[in-house]
């Protein structure tokens, strides 16, 4: 089977349920930067799990993160299946449930315990690692932005705004951890 099939030639692509729609149509722009945040968490993972290879004397393991972002990256393509088919009342496997937003919110508890509360604003960065999460986390804005659109225009799962609202938070809170781990301090913004 060929990788090209040439039918997205003329600016248009295929959903779910067969229908051709423009490349350009905000569906196709909401999952689009949802497929977008999926690959920068493969990058992110892929710097843990460098990190953790290259780094056996830390004493620090990113294993539950790795894990954790793992899983996520399955549950982005479901936000991708949800998002590409816009019949929601055939019942399928492949849409939110709200027992992932819970999971989410158990791991950002979770991930918390580690951390000291902030009382300030802190930017981007400290490593490389954490850096990356920042930026999945700001595409995981941009994809909820894109969503939102979507949802003025079309009915759509509500939990694909819910589930993408709390991944950015843990996105956020993984970034502190890691940073934390390796020892580096969050940085503060100065005004």
């Amino acid at each position: 089977m060929k990788i090209y099939t040439k039918t997205g030639d003329k600016g248009l692509t295929g959903l779910i349920d067969g229908k051709r729609i423009p490349k350009s149509d905000i569906r196709i722009i909401a999952y689009g930067s949802i497929d977008e945040l999926n690959s920068f968490i493969g990058l992110s993972i892929s710097l843990l799990s460098q990190n953790k290879t290259n780094n056996n004397n830390n004493n620090q393991s990113f294993s539950d993160i790795i894990i954790t972002l793992n899983r996520i990256q399955n549950e982005l393509f479901i936000i991708g299946s949800d998002l590409a088919d816009p019949d929601l009342s055939k019942s399928t496997s492949l849409r939110v449930q709200s027992t992932m937003i819970t999971v989410l919110e158990n791991d950002i508890d979770n991930y918390e315990k580690e951390l000291s509360p902030i009382t300030y604003f802190i930017l981007p960065g400290g490593s490389v690692e954490s850096s990356t999460l920042h930026i999945a986390r700001s595409i995981t804005r941009r994809a909820e932005t894109n969503v939102s659109k979507l949802l003025l225009k079309d009915t759509i799962n509500n939990l694909v705004l819910i589930y993408l609202n709390r991944l950015s938070d843990l996105l956020f809170v993984l970034s502190r951890t890691v940073n934390k781990r390796l020892q580096i301090l969050d940085i503060a913004w100065k005004s």
